[in-house]
């Protein structure tokens, strides 16, 4: 897991707008970066949800946000239409920049282990360091964690 002060891994991933995003082309910018399991589920609704309901204030601290999930563009697309999500979400199907992040790993549901995204945040600067970062998330309340953080 990277810790406050790190410099973030660069990155490029496709977005759900058709886009190409690079963590070099947002310097000079704070970034919220949040990891999720997977589309249209129960807790990462919420926390998608969380943060749209709190956009008026992420846009006036002058963050931008994506969240990240092994799901596809495709999925993406239609998650963000459903929930009429103002920000990208990213595409990481093959996992890579969660594993740079450390937030790919060994999860277990009802006894069954698997490997999976562990619910994570990061808030990036402007200079490309890891301001904080948020484990172990809990969807409800994370969207005012992170505003809090952006203060």
């Amino acid at each position: 897991m990277l810790k406050t002060g790190s410099k973030a891994p660069a990155f490029g991933l496709p977005s759900d707008a058709g886009e190409i995003v690079r963590l070099g082309d947002l310097r000079g910018k704070k970034v919220v970066l949040y990891f999720y399991p997977r589309d249209d589920t129960e807790g990462c609704t919420v926390e998608a949800c969380e943060f749209r309901d709190h956009w008026a204030a992420v846009r006036k601290s002058g963050a931008v946000v994506f969240g990240v999930s092994p799901d596809g563009v495709t999925s993406h697309g239609k998650f963000r239409k459903k929930y009429a999500l103002p920000f990208p979400l990213l595409a990481d199907p093959d996992h890579a920049v969660a594993e740079r992040y450390g937030v790919w790993g060994e999860k277990s549901m009802f006894g069954r282990k698997y490997m999976g995204i562990r619910r994570t945040t990061f808030v990036i600067d402007e200079a490309g360091r890891i301001a904080r970062v948020f484990e172990r998330v809990k969807p409800k309340g994370h969207a005012a964690q992170v505003l809090e953080a952006l203060r």
